[in-house]
């Protein structure tokens, strides 16, 4: 039996429940892995809120470290008593102990702890594919990325910086800004005190950036397009402010022939091969310290609820781990 975080309906934090739940073994292309930590991420809101919906009663979480314990029948690159981390579906790593698919769980180096290795598959994973994957960047480029002083930010600020592009972040206070700037954003902009889009224009010459990377959400989105160059690409990546409403794609025409996207961290690890390629540049920028995983905020699995209030009320940086 494992200790468990379920919500049994969506809804506020209020909705979490601890319960005792069987662990079992692993079938064909599954392992059993025993949690030290899980990550914490907005996607684990949008599920328990139901804007990402979901069958009912589930554990939430989809990120973790640990130790495996046992493998299935065809898994072949972990064995029991590896260290091991992962970013993958289904939801349900808010656990002591579970039995998942095993195609997304990597090996983790023993430079990481598992704490780090908690904190940086999904946002490590995601900053990954938004510089490497989604639209051709090089040196020299320009990205405008909100939430710089988010978890996914403060990797893509590092990110940024160790290969040459210049990151004009925004965030919600000074201090945030400033923590941006210290991991390697080249500007970062208040959005809360000044107009940020007219401030985009003006720090890049009135050219517009090459991309946005944006999972704010509703409140970026117009702002986001009207920060881009013409030709330049929009990369809508989350909701954290909401979702964005209907696009009349005329508009994209109209404000310089932009292209957009809407990609999933899940679409682009689910080959085993890719995750597993993508992890391993991933834990490569880490261990070479081009990247430092930034922690800032630690709750036991049974306060998860003001683990999620917390995360929401946008008081957190870096990011966020449930300890067992």
């Amino acid at each position: 039996m494992a200790r468990t975080a379920v919500i049994k309906k969506h809804g506020g934090p209020e909705e979490f429940v601890i319960e005792d739940r069987p662990v079992g073994d692993p079938g064909p292309g599954e392992l059993r892995i025993r949690h030290e930590a899980c990550g914490l991420n907005f996607i684990d809101v949008y599920q328990r809120t139901g804007l990402y919906p979901m069958d009912l009663p589930h554990a939430l979480g989809m990120e973790a470290a640990g130790v495996v314990e046992a493998v299935g029948e065809g898994v072949s690159h972990l064995k029991p008593g590896d260290r091991a981390a992962y970013a993958a579906q289904p939801p349900g790593a808010y656990t002591e102990e579970r039995v998942m698919p095993a195609a997304q769980v990597c090996p983790l180096p023993d430079d990481l702890s598992f704490e780090q290795g908690a904190a940086m598959m999904l946002k490590g994973l995601t900053v990954q594919y938004l510089f490497h994957r989604t639209t051709p960047l090089k040196k020299g480029d320009t990205v405008l990325f909100h939430a710089a002083a988010g978890g996914v930010g403060l990797i893509a600020c590092q990110w940024a910086r160790s290969e040459g592009i210049t990151l004009i972040g925004t965030a919600g206070t000074d201090e945030k800004c400033a923590l941006a700037l210290e991991h390697g954003a080249s500007h970062c902009i208040n959005y809360r005190s000044s107009d940020w889009s007219k401030e985009v224009r003006d720090l890049t010459g009135g050219k517009g950036v090459d991309v946005v990377m944006d999972a704010v959400g509703k409140d970026t989105f117009e702002g986001s397009l009207d920060s881009l160059r013409p030709l330049g690409m929009m990369i809508s990546f989350g909701n954290a402010s909401g979702a964005v409403p209907p696009l009349d794609i005329g508009m994209l025409g109209k404000k310089g022939s932009l292209k957009i996207t809407r990609p999933t961290l899940f679409t682009h690890i689910a080959r085993h091969e890719d995750c597993q390629e993508m992890a391993r540049m991933l834990f490569g920028k880490v261990v070479a310290g081009d990247v430092t995983i930034r922690i800032d905020q630690r709750f036991p699995l049974d306060d998860v609820a003001e683990a999620h209030r917390t995360l929401e009320a946008r008081k957190t940086t870096g990011s966020t781990v449930l300890t067992l």
